[in-house]
C-alpha cells in the first residue's frame, strides 16, 4: 500500500511539475503582451472543458480547466492581419518577436536558475568538457558503482547486485568505469578478488571471468557507472548560464544529428540493396529511439519524484524546461518559432498575410502535430 501511494505522489509531482513548466511558458507571453500594449483576454491552466473562471481586475479571465496538460493565453486579435488597437496583430513586428519568444526565454531563465542552485549544493557532470570555473569549484566523485548485472553473468552468480560500490578490483583501486572495463579485459578468465562496499558495509568476494566476450556483456556481466558532481560559490550563476549554453547547443546538435539520419534512412530505404535497407532500418530506429514524448517525460520526472530524490528531480526539470524552450523556438507551423517563421517570411516578401492564410498554415501544421504526437506517444508505449 506504501508503494502505492508513493507511486501516486510520484506520479502528481511529475505531472505538476510539467504543467508548471508550460504555464510558465505562457505567463511569459502574457507578461510580455500586456506590457506591450497587447490585450490578453484569457489566461488558462490545463484545457477545456472548463472547470472554474473569475476574472481579475486587471481584465483577463483566469481560468482552471479540467485537462491537467498544460495551458494556454488568449491574446486579444491574435492574428497577424487584425488592426484595432489592443490586438496582437496591430503590434509592431519587433513587439510580436517578444511577445511570441517571450515564453522561450522563461523556459530558458528557468533552467539557468535551477542549474544555479545546483551548482551550489552539487551539480552532476553530464557532459564532457562541462564547464566550471577551477577556482571555485569542488569536484566531488562518488565510487564506482554497478547499475545493472546481467543474467546468469560471473557477478551475478558471486551475488554482486546493483548498486554495489566496487572498492577494488583485482587489488587494484577504481578511480572510473573505464578502469573496470579495462582490468576485466586483462583479467578474462582468471579468477579475481573483488571488494564492494553494499549500504556501507564491505565485502569481499571472489569469482572467475568469462574467458570471452561473444554475448557483448562483458568478462564480469556488469555495466558501471560514477556519478561526478561540481559545487561552487560565487561562480554559481556563471555556471548556470553557461551550462545552459552548452546543452542548448548539445540539443540543437543532436535534432540535427536527428534529422540527416532521419533523411539519409529514408533515401536509403528506396535502395534495392539489401544491406543498404538494413543500415536505414536501423537509422530509422535509432531515430524513433531519440524522440521522447510526453508519456517518456513523465517517465522520467515520475521516478525522479519517487527515487532519486530533490536534486535530481530539480535536474529533470530543468532539463525538460531547456527541452521546451528549444522545441517552442524551431521553426514548426503552429508553435511559437513557426508563427514568427510565418510571420518574418511575409514581410520579407512584403505581402500581407491574411486570417484565412494564417489559419490555414498553422491549422495543417497543428494536425501534423497532433499525428506526431500520436507516433510519438504510441512509441512510447512500446518503450515502456
Amino acid at each position: 500500500m506504501l508503494e502505492g501511494i508513493g507511486f501516486v505522489f510520484s506520479v502528481l509531482v511529475g505531472l505538476f511539475l510539467l504543467v508548471l513548466l508550460v504555464v510558465l511558458h505562457e505567463l511569459g507571453h502574457a507578461l510580455s503582451a500586456r506590457r506591450n500594449g497587447v490585450v490578453v483576454e484569457e489566461f488558462g491552466i490545463g484545457f477545456p472543458p472548463r472547470a472554474w473562471a473569475r476574472k481579475l481586475k486587471n481584465g483577463v479571465l483566469f481560468t482552471l480547466n479540467y485537462l491537467p496538460l498544460g495551458g494556454y493565453v488568449k491574446l486579444q486579435g491574435e492574428h497577424d492581419a487584425a488592426s484595432n488597437e489592443g490586438d496582437y496583430g496591430a503590434a509592431s513586428f519587433w513587439v510580436k518577436t517578444k511577445i511570441l519568444l517571450a515564453g522561450v526565454f522563461i523556459n530558458w531563465i528557468t533552467a539557468v536558475l535551477i542549474f544555479t542552485g545546483l551548482a551550489l549544493v552539487g551539480l552532476p557532470k553530464v557532459i564532457d568538457n562541462q564547464f566550471t570555473i577551477e577556482s571555485d569549484t569542488t569536484e566531488i566523485r562518488k565510487p564506482v558503482t554497478i547499475v545493472r548485472v546481467g543474467d546468469d553473468s560471473p557477478a551475478a552468480k558471486a551475488g554482486l547486485q546493483e548498486g554495489d560500490q566496487v572498492v577494488r578490483f583485482a587489488g587494484q583501486q577504481l578511480d572510473e568505469p573505464k578502469d573496470l572495463t579495462a582490468l576485466t579485459k586483462q583479467f578474462k578468465g582468471h579468477s579475481v578478488e573483488i571488494i564492494y562496499n553494499r549500504d556501507g558495509t564491505e565485502s569481499i568476494v571472489r569469482l572467475t571471468l568469462r574467458g570471452e566476450n561473444a554475448n557483448g556483456q562483458g568478462y564480469l556481466g556488469v555495466s558501471a557507472d560514477q556519478r561526478t558532481t561540481y559545487r561552487s560559490t560565487w561562480s554559481a550563476p556563471i555556471v548556470g548560464v553557461a551550462l545552459t549554453g552548452q546543452l542548448t547547443a548539445v540539443t540543437l546538435q543532436g535534432i540535427g544529428d536527428m534529422l540527416a539520419k532521419f533523411g539519409t534512412g529514408l533515401v536509403e530505404k528506396l535502395n534495392p540493396s539489401g544491406e543498404v535497407r538494413e543500415q536505414a532500418d536501423e537509422k530509422l530506429a535509432e531515430v524513433g529511439n531519440g524522440v521522447a514524448g510526453p508519456l517518456a517525460i513523465l517517465g522520467i520526472l515520475f521516478p525522479s519524484a519517487q527515487e532519486a530524490g530533490f536534486t535530481s528531480l530539480l535536474f529533470m526539470t530543468a532539463l525538460i524546461s531547456l527541452a521546451l524552450a528549444i522545441m517552442n523556438i524551431l521553426p514548426i507551423p503552429a508553435l511559437d518559432g513557426g508563427r514568427w517563421f510565418v510571420m518574418a517570411l511575409f514581410r520579407v516578401m512584403k505581402k500581407p498575410l491574411s486570417k484565412e492564410l494564417e489559419e490555414k498554415v498553422h491549422g495543417t501544421g497543428f494536425l501534423v502535430l497532433l499525428a506526431l504526437f500520436a507516433l510519438v506517444t504510441i512509441a512510447d508505449v512500446g518503450k515502456f
